[in-house]
């Protein structure tokens, strides 16, 4: 399975943000969309999300029975700041997406829990006294239940501590098998750590690294170099 993008274009006024962009991603990898805060990380997820509208482009799924246009269907989007009801419990949260997708096949709400690891003191509590970690955790996990094909994460592990990063980290590489899996970040070390390609967002354009290149200090002095030089934030 391959999400193709062709021609995708965004201006702002007439500033270009993303300038006729042609890329595939395929399912089976988790991709790290490397870029400076400003680059257009985010206006790149919510073009694909059809959360603000493109000048130009065109997004396709890409399987053994042919090619379809995306739909929102298809698109699984993990923000940075998560939202969430914050007026129910994480297990109110987790039984509505469970009734609303009764015809998967589906574990138990204490399953569910136990795959991100939140104690079960915390399952019965409001989301609003959820930590940011836990709310990327329900985040993330109502993407399990509602399990679509393509998965954008927006720098979804910046603001969480060590432990619940790595937690996160084992979570995805076991989704990424069936998924198409796209997490933005500006941290190199990360893309690095979880990421099996990476894809620079530099100067308006997309570009595939080398990834191996990237554990020489001579490699990522050059990346680094080019992202400082990207006129584009």
């Amino acid at each position: 399975m391959d999400l193709i993008i062709k021609n995708l274009t965004k201006k702002y006024d007439k500033k270009v943000v993303l300038d006729n962009i042609d890329y595939t991603f395929s399912s089976g990898k988790i991709y790290g969309l490397l870029g400076r805060n400003g680059a257009g990380k985010t206006t790149f997820f919510n073009c694909i999300n059809e959360d603000i509208p493109c000048d130009e482009g065109k997004f396709l799924l890409s399987s053994e029975y042919g090619e379809n246009n995306l739909n929102s269907n298809d698109i699984g989007y993990v923000v940075s700041t998560p939202i969430v009801p914050e007026f129910l419990t994480g297990r109110e949260f987790l039984k509505f997406f469970l009734d609303i997708n009764k015809d998967k096949d589906l574990l138990s709400i204490d399953e569910y829990f136990k795959l991100v690891q939140i104690d079960e003191g915390d399952q019965d509590k409001l989301l609003r006294d959820y930590s940011h970690g836990m709310k990327n955790k329900m985040q993330i996990l109502i993407n399990i239940i509602s399990n679509p094909k393509i998965i954008l994460l927006d720098e979804p592990l910046t603001s969480l501590d060590i432990v619940v990063q790595d937690e996160m980290k084992k979570l995805l590489k076991t989704l990424k098998k069936d998924h198409i899996i796209i997490l933005s970040t500006h941290i190199l070390e990360l893309a690095l750590d979880l990421c099996d390609e990476i894809v620079l967002l530099n100067n308006k354009k997309l570009t595939e690294v080398e990834k191996n290149n990237l554990n020489t200090k001579k490699y990522k002095e050059k990346i680094i170099k080019e992202l400082k030089e990207d006129t584009n934030v």
